[in-house]
């Protein structure tokens, strides 16, 4: 435990508390105009996706999948711009305090430790997601018009599906914010992360499969070929990216598998789906990488010194 423990740090979580650190994070993100420059750029990049959808997909257009191609392309680029955008959004959320020393300042007032997790999570949540919101809602008259209408229900479940996959981004991030001394070390641990699930993780199927071809690991048995193992599917699953892809199944018909690719891949598996390739089960991990580092940052934080 901290030497300069406080009472405010071992106090119980006070939403009033949060609420104030929160609206501080929200207000400073207004006055940088870094949410302005958030909304503008998703505005832009749906324009620019539904632009680029109308002007060269005119076979798209006749066969009514334009919404489809949407919501496939654009969910494609946010899989790699929203972690990107909420790691450096949670870069200096707790570090920069901690290195600045005003961290103690805050903890003098009537703050926990937890409060400050909590509330930068949610100031930060707020800055980004509103952004989405507001760069999707601005966006879609004219993305209507370039694509000659589009579904409702499909363009908002991407919007309420992108909310989330930011929010798990943050949640990382701020965690690991906490857990650092310095901004230095703290972009470090980001660029780690960002290289975590986007090359050593993406790369799990590729490895397995050449391991499986060296006879290193012993593949399943599907009819004429070999699958790998469920151990590696399953593991593949747990990426954020990968549960972001399947959980838009869920909030929109867009990016739903038709009946024949779901019996092909049920075959696979020896007549049904396993639990950890269902969409539902995307949702659950979208939601474990939510809390899981926040409960860890606020067990870990209690006890660091500042």
């Amino acid at each position: 435990m901290s030497t300069d423990s406080t009472e405010a740090e071992t106090a119980p979580v006070n939403a009033a508390s949060i609420q104030a650190i929160a609206r501080k994070d929200f207000q400073d993100a207004v006055r940088s105009w870094l949410f302005w420059g958030l909304s503008l750029f998703f505005f832009m990049l749906l324009v620019i996706v539904a632009g680029v959808v109308a002007y060269f997909g005119e076979d798209i257009a006749a066969q009514g999948a334009t919404t489809e191609a949407l919501v496939g392309i654009v969910s494609n680029l946010t899989r790699l711009v929203i972690p990107l955008v909420a790691l450096i959004l949670g870069w200096k959320a707790i570090a920069g305090e901690r290195e600045s020393g005003s961290i103690k300042i805050m903890l003098a007032l009537p703050h926990s430790r937890t409060d400050m997790i909590l509330g930068k999570l949610l100031g930060r949540s707020a800055v980004l997601s509103l952004s989405l919101v507001v760069g999707f809602v601005l966006a879609a008259l004219v993305v209507a018009v370039l694509l000659g209408g589009f579904s409702v229900v499909d363009y908002t479940g991407l919007l309420a599906v992108s909310i989330i996959y930011a929010i798990a981004y943050l949640s990382i991030a701020v965690s690991l914010s906490s857990l650092t001394k310095s901004t230095s070390i703290a972009g470090a641990a980001m660029f780690g992360v960002f290289v975590l699930f986007y090359i050593v993780w993406n790369a799990i199927g590729t490895v397995v499969l050449l391991l499986m071809g060296r006879g290193t690991i012993s593949g399943v048995e599907v009819g004429d070929g070999v699958r790998p193992p469920d151990w590696a599917i399953f593991l593949e699953m747990l990426d954020p990216g990968a549960a972001y892809a399947n959980v838009l199944s869920l909030a929109t018909e867009a990016a739903q598998a038709d009946d024949e690719t779901l019996a092909m891949q049920a075959e696979l598996f020896g007549g049904d789906l396993p639990f950890y390739l269902q969409d539902w089960f995307a949702l659950v991990v979208l939601l474990f990488w939510i809390v899981t580092p926040l409960v860890v940052a606020v067990y870990r934080f209690d006890r660091v010194d500042l």
